[in-house]
């Protein structure tokens, strides 16, 4: 049955940005309003080799005030760009999660492409030098390590998460970011994202023949391709309420966002716009605005392009351009398109050629279509400037139909659980290190054309995506394949390909990079495959919250299920092993030395597979006469807020996050069967999830731990769990609630409440 809520209004209350035209956002805002290009030669990379010389660089040194935990002759890039620019955002906002608004009642969500590749680079070339490097250029790497900088930077305790759908991941996070507060999930988020440029970047671009040598012409007959970019965009989103209870600035309001997939081809976009057309009247119907109603469009009506004058800023394009728009809004100002020389007749909009344009801009759309098919849409409106708020959404209870499982344990969900149930312990000694490998044959379930140019990463994805909604009864047809979805969690993400692709150039040069590689080395290239291949083409979204990022995927398909997103989504968790993965870990000093779980083990054995679940709004599941296996009653995600990779070793996030989601879920702890944990053999993680059980059931709580036996599957393990508690109901086990634990490196915590059906 459908329920009701209050919809909350969210307003941006503070913005920042850090980019090639300057180290704040007001110059950000002023030389975008002329028209100034800012793509010129790039000084600090070696730029022989490509097509072109020039990008958009920052080239101002603005160091944060904030710092992380770094070496000491290294800094990550896009972490320091995007504290600087929530540095800024913060101060205009003038709310600081250590004083009006509780810290537990702070998020941070963000969106990047390439997270800290630059600190894996270094990482990766020390080590194949024979160097010994610095482990924590590792746990620099990552995107969630830039979600999680930034809560321990400015005390963020409540949702801490990261998004990575290439160049529409900032944008994603801004509208992922509202509806945490909508839901009543956080009172203020800082969200958006960074990137910084490589010559991983510039070569992958150079071998397909994508960059301009001039600056970026977007719509005139003359472009000749794009011109890359970095730096970050963030703000800081409030509950309108609260921000006028503060005095706090409303810059402007943001009415809705929506996502879909263009399931056509890893890097080109639909040729008729079918996917983004989707996500435009997906965000519209969310604003409840009309077409007609938009004065102004920041394109990826009256429409402009940001990125013809600072460049494509990739992850963070979406943030930068969404300030733009905001600026636009406020200023009722139509920034221009520079460098537009020639009308092209297959583009005849009205793309504000060269110069600004004063107009009333009630509403404005920012859009960025990505890599792998990902398309985001957000709509804003003018601060005060609509008395009605966002129509609320028809709410739905989000049940589990569908099961799919590829472990070191087996690919049948039953033989998974089998192993799990006789204590079967699947993790192997290869040369000293444990781990738990996910052997089988691919061609039992894809045939060689559809296995064609697909990593692991993305061939695991899409069997777990099929097997799920075969075991869900849910076929994908040209009448629902708008509305059924795919979410995908990964930890460590593509290094399979991404390995295959930086290793040549590293060693020979620009001249080395492979094409046919290339757009897998993007974290949400699985998610276009599973669209392409399965027909998925609803919602899509790459989630990145490192160990926790299975649990991610399952929470974030609830809530846009819930909000009538989408009426089904495949939720999944893909992670794989190489040399290298391996390598990483055993540098960071957390892999079991013994058997995993013994009192010589000292770390955990690490595991790869993919798991599929299928999640559907009730509803849709009744219409089509499907027998739900397990019921999402509630989640939470907390912050311990200690910085890239620390955890507050008494569990106090962990605790929050577990009593959140039972009480959201109308349960008592008492309630609560089985508590299915994240325990590892890491003791410093695993005994602060201890000590959180402890205060929140007592005694004698029934904890168990596949991780224990199936091995730590990197960010897969929320969703292993999630699989083995719903698989235990169907086998006639104890039908009472359980709860599923997930927990990062960094202190993200994520509790999941299940109910038997």
């Amino acid at each position: 049955m459908s329920v009701e809520r209050e919809r909350k209004r969210v307003v941006v209350s503070g913005v920042g940005a850090i980019t090639p035209h300057g180290t704040n956002a007001d110059a950000l805002w002023e030389h975008v309003r002329k028209g100034d290009v800012a793509i010129r030669k790039v000084d600090h990379l070696p730029m022989e080799g490509y097509m072109t010389e020039i990008g958009g660089e920052v080239k101002e040194q603005a160091p944060p005030e904030h710092d992380y935990d770094h070496p000491d002759d290294y800094r990550e890039p896009i972490i320091d760009f995007a504290l600087k620019a929530s540095e800024e955002a913060v101060e205009q906002c003038g709310v600081h999660a250590s004083g009006q608004i509780p810290p537990e009642r702070w998020g941070v969500v963000v969106g990047t492409c390439n997270a800290g590749l630059l600190s894996a680079e270094k990482w990766y070339r020390e080590k194949t030098a024979g160097e010994n490097p610095d482990p924590r250029l590792l746990l620099l790497s990552t995107p969630q390590a830039l979600a999680e900088s930034i809560a321990g930077a400015f005390g963020a305790k409540g949702p801490v998460l990261s998004v990575n759908t290439a160049c529409a991941a900032s944008a994603n996070a801004i509208g992922y970011a509202s509806e945490l507060i909508r839901d009543g999930q956080a009172d203020a988020v800082l969200t958006g994202g960074a990137e910084a440029l490589s010559g991983i970047l510039y070569s992958g671009f150079n071998c397909l023949e994508s960059l301009s040598p001039d600056p970026a012409a977007p719509y005139s007959r003359d472009r000749h391709g794009l011109s890359l970019g970095e730096g970050s965009g963030m703000m800081v989103l409030l509950r309108e309420d609260l921000a006028r209870e503060l005095g706090a600035p409303i810059l402007a309001e943001i009415l809705g966002y929506s996502l879909s997939a263009d399931g056509y081809h890893p890097t080109a976009p639909h040729p008729e716009g079918e996917g983004a057309g989707r996500a435009i009247k997906g965000a519209l119907r969310a604003a409840g605005v009309d077409p007609n109603d938009v004065a102004y469009v920041n394109s990826h009506g009256t429409v402009s392009s940001t990125k013809s004058m600072i460049g494509h800023l990739l992850g963070a394009a979406g943030a930068v351009e969404n300030i733009v728009t905001v600026r636009a809004v406020e200023q009722q100002v139509a920034p221009p398109t520079a460098n537009y020389r020639e009308p092209d007749p297959e583009c005849d909009l009205d793309y504000v050629p060269n110069e600004p344009r004063e107009m009333q801009i009630p509403i404005a759309v920012s859009n960025n279509f990505a890599f792998g098919g990902a398309n985001a849409s957000v709509v804003w409106a003018r601060a005060n400037g609509r008395t009605e708020a966002p129509p609320v959404p028809n709410l739905d209870r989000v049940v589990i139909t569908g099961v799919a499982t590829l472990t070191s344990a087996g690919t049948d969900p039953n033989e998974v659980l089998q192993a799990f149930t006789e204590k079967r312990q699947v993790t192997r000694a290869e040369n000293g290190t444990w781990v738990g490998r996910t052997d089988f044959d691919p061609a039992e379930f894809m045939t060689p054309k559809e296995r064609r140019r697909v990593d692991r990463l993305g061939l695991w994805s899409i069997i777990a995506a099929r097997q799920a909604l075969k075991d869900a009864g849910l076929e994908i047809s040209q009448e629902n394949r708008g509305r059924v979805g795919a979410i995908i969690g990964t930890g460590v993400g593509p290094m399979e390909s991404m390995e295959a692709f930086s290793r040549p150039v590293f060693e020979e040069g620009p001249g080395a990079a492979n094409p046919a590689i290339f757009p897998n080395t993007v974290y949400n290239a699985a998610g276009g495959q599973v669209a392409m291949q399965v027909g998925v083409v609803g919602v899509t979204s790459t989630v990145t919250a490192g160990h926790a990022a299975g649990a991610q995927s399952v929470s974030y398909a609830y809530d846009l299920l819930r909000c009538d997103h989408a009426d089904a989504i495949v939720s999944l968790a893909t992670d794989t092993l190489t040399d290298a993965v391996i390598q990483g870990y055993q540098d960071l000093g957390v892999l079991a030395k013994g058997e995993p779980g013994g009192p010589d083990a000292q770390g955990f054995a690490l595991a790869e597979g993919s798991v599929g679940l299928v999640l559907e709004r009730l509803s849709h599941a009744q219409a089509r006469g499907a027998k739900p296996l397990a019921e999402v009653l509630g989640y939470a995600v907390t912050s311990d807020a200690e910085g890239v990779g620390r955890v507050d070793p008494e569990g106090h996030g962990i605790e929050a996050a577990m009593r959140s989601a039972i009480e959201r879920a109308g349960l008592q702890p008492g309630d609560i069967g089985t508590i299915w944990a994240n325990a590892s053999g890491l003791e410093v993680v695993d005994e602060a999830e201890r000590h959180a059980i402890e205060r929140v059931f007592g005694d004698g709580a029934n904890v168990v731990m596949p991780k224990l036996l199936f091995g730590e599957p990197m960010g897969m393990g929320g969703s292993l769990n999630a699989a083995l508690a719903v698989q235990s109901w169907r086998s006639g086990d104890d039908a009472r609630p359980a709860l599923v634990n997930s927990l990062s490196f960094g202190g993200t915590n994520i509790s999941i409440v299940l109910g038997p059906q």
